[in-house]
């Protein structure tokens, strides 16, 4: 009597087949499903990191392209500087010496330029991440008069005077006169006196002086100071303190 026990047709169907592994079977999630939700996140990523970016240069630190060499040789022609946009917000002012990213709207420009809409923003956003050169209505120059100062180029010594004090301009491009253009202007309040490093390279305060508004740039026209050079990483490191004006005396108003 055979004694040992035969597998039912019920039990032949339920074991596994010879070579295949035994347990749970998964099904598997297909490539493409996998690959669009990839896609999907690092949009997503991409989205969040671009929105923080603009808003940080929106109102904290902005990439700015040098597109001149008027600043020669603080800045040089393709340099990417950080503007610090804090620096005016909580009462303080531009003081001589600094060096300022401003609107020139109505002081160095008359009317901004027309232009397309869409492009303008696409513009616009490539000139906040400092991709793209800046808006022609915007400049980077020195304060080198303030609210309520007298300045006057040349002296005898063919210096710039602020309030009767010459200043030693040492960040002046070699070789550079202080001006090529004699002149003898009071700054209004509110209102700020702007050169560039490189006088015989520069048009700023001095090209505007028979226009409305006499060359003089509002205070709340300006967009921050710049603290630090970004871009080159040979010339990384932030700009230097003018200690050229540390000799001006401070005025109680507008002269008369």
């Amino acid at each position: 009597m055979d004694t040992e026990a035969k597998p039912s047709e019920r039990d032949r169907s339920s074991a596994p087949a010879a070579g295949s592994e035994e347990g749970p079977r998964f099904s598997r999630i297909p490539d493409r499903l996998t690959t669009s939700i990839s896609w999907r996140r690092t949009a997503a990523l991409g989205a969040v990191c671009s929105v923080f970016v603009l808003l940080l240069s929106t109102f904290v630190v902005q990439p700015f392209l040098i597109p001149s060499g008027s600043m020669e040789p603080t800045l040089r022609v393709g340099d990417r500087v950080l503007v610090n946009k804090l620096a005016y917000r909580f009462g303080s002012v531009p003081q001589r010496g600094d060096v300022v990213v401003f609107d020139g709207t109505g002081s160095f420009v008359q009317e901004a330029p027309q232009e397309n809409p869409v492009t303008g923003l696409l513009h616009g956003v490539a000139a906040s991440l400092g991709l793209a050169e800046p808006a022609e209505t915007d400049y980077v120059k020195r304060v080198v008069g303030v609210g309520g100062d007298r300045v006057v180029c040349c002296d005898r010594r063919g210096k710039v005077e602020v309030n009767g004090r010459p200043v030693d301009e040492g960040y002046l491009y070699p070789g550079d006169a202080p001006s090529g253009v004699r002149f003898d202007i009071v700054v209004p309040d509110g209102t700020l006196w702007m050169m560039g490093d490189h006088r015989s390279n520069s048009r700023d305060s001095r090209d505007h002086l028979g226009e409305p508004g006499g060359g003089m740039v509002p205070v709340d026209m300006v967009i921050g100071r710049v603290d630090w050079i970004g871009w080159p990483l040979g010339r990384l490191g932030s700009l230097p303190d003018s200690a050229a004006f540390a000799g001006v005396r401070v005025t109680g108003g507008a002269h008369g």
